[in-house]
């Protein structure tokens, strides 16, 4: 009996110890399969934000255009319409730019082959007429003033056997007058003194031509080569490309002088306002240098065609800039006006934004989805009235642009274009 209860009881344990060996090794298993789980969906997750990441900085390389989803343009409360045509007075603000009036600059080259020996000036030094720029020394120099001597010499010889020639002749005539001598003979005299007056003309004419092409070289009346730059007018170095020591060719760039008290305006006039541009017109323009003062320039060219690549008109004004305030290379803002009225794109004030310092809109190309990319285009303004501005150049009538929220994807655009940081 008692053997009988130690087998039942040994039974029932070793039945115990196999479920729960068995309920372990399911355990074990399972959470081996949510490891792998959650492991695979670690992956997934890294792999779309890597995706995602990827997509954000491939968008933030382009500075000019940003899509944006419909929640996204409803949070922005943004807005667009077609570009309206309004009948506006032809009047505009367009870009010029001041240079130098090239009837008054002298852009000095070498004259022939040499070496720079002294540049005497410095850029924005004011000069006066016949001022030495530039020296330089070349065998060219050195051979026009060998020629200028042997002129020099020759004439005096010329001149010499010319005044013989002249003294025989008239001893000539008082012989013949004597009878002393043949006629024969005082015409010979006579012969001889018109040759040496010839050779004399041709003696002194070879001199001056010999001066002349010393005078081009800059040679003085030295045999050193030396060959000297003088400025042709009064006015100020402008740009000085001359370099002591170095050999250049004859043609090469070494100095310019200008007189700043005239200057040029020079605007690239759209072809819608090239008709506001006449010869003897007058042009009103600011600079950035004085925001508060206005300047005058009065037409004095106006293209005869148009450029084919960017259809402008090339306008030039002269500027009298006696107080010398403006300066080359300075930009300006043009205004033209004219008479009657012209049809041009308006939009709204708040269209139109700046961006580095150039007005902009932002066109736009909706989507299927409810979205919208919007991209930057340039452009350039006429005449404001009320709350709208006209647009001269780079937006046609009916497109679409932004009219409300420009600011908000100028914003976007440019934070978009910062460069992308690395986690």
């Amino acid at each position: 009996m008692s053997k009988a209860l130690d087998q039942a009881t040994t039974g029932a344990l070793i039945r115990v110890t196999t479920v729960l060996l068995s309920t372990a090794l399911l355990l074990a298993v399972t959470g081996c399969s949510k490891k792998t789980e959650n492991a695979k969906g670690a992956s997934s997750d890294s792999s779309m934000k890597g995706m995602a990441m990827g997509q954000a900085t491939a968008a933030g390389r382009d500075s000019n255009s940003v899509t944006l989803t419909a929640a996204q343009i409803e949070h922005g409360k943004i807005a667009w319409a077609p570009a309206d045509v309004g009948q506006l007075a032809t009047s505009a603000v367009i870009p010029g730019t001041i240079i130098p009036n090239e009837n008054r600059t002298a852009r000095l080259s070498a004259p022939a082959e040499g070496r720079v020996t002294g540049v005497r000036v410095q850029p924005g030094d004011r000069v006066g007429r016949g001022q030495v720029l530039v020296s330089l020394v070349g065998p060219g120099a050195g051979s026009a003033q060998s020629d200028v001597s042997k002129a020099a010499a020759q004439v005096a010889a010329m001149r010499a056997q010319a005044r013989y020639a002249r003294a025989a002749r008239d001893r000539a005539e008082r012989l013949l007058t004597l009878k002393a001598i043949p006629k024969q003979d005082h015409e010979r005299a006579v012969a001889d003194d018109e040759s040496a007056t010839a050779s004399l003309f041709q003696a002194i004419a070879e001199q001056r031509r010999a001066i002349t092409a010393a005078e081009q070289l800059g040679a003085g009346a030295s045999l050193t080569g030396e060959m000297l730059l003088r400025s042709p007018l009064s006015g100020v170095v402008l740009s000085r490309e001359a370099q002591p020591g170095a050999v250049v060719g004859a043609g090469a760039q070494l100095v310019s002088v200008t007189d700043p008290s005239s200057l040029w305006l020079q605007v690239n006039a759209p072809e819608k306002l090239a008709s506001l541009f006449r010869t003897g017109g007058v042009l009103h323009f600011t600079v950035p240098a004085y925001p508060g003062d206005r300047f005058d320039a009065r037409v004095t060219a106006v293209g005869a065609a148009l450029d084919p690549d960017s259809r402008t008109l090339l306008v030039r004004a002269t500027i009298l800039n006696g107080n010398q305030k403006l300066k080359p290379e300075m930009l300006a803002s043009v205004s033209v006006e004219g008479e009657g009225q012209a049809a041009l794109p308006v939009v709204p004030d708040g269209t139109i934004q700046l961006i580095d310092g150039q007005p902009v809109v932002f066109i736009v190309k909706p989507n299927s989805l409810g979205g919208a990319t919007f991209v930057r285009r340039a452009v350039e303004i006429g005449s404001r009235t009320g709350s709208t501005v006209a647009v001269t150049r780079g937006l046609a009538a009916g497109e679409l642009v932004v009219t409300v929220g420009a600011y908000s994807v100028k914003a976007e655009i440019q934070k978009r274009s910062m460069p992308a940081m690395d986690m």
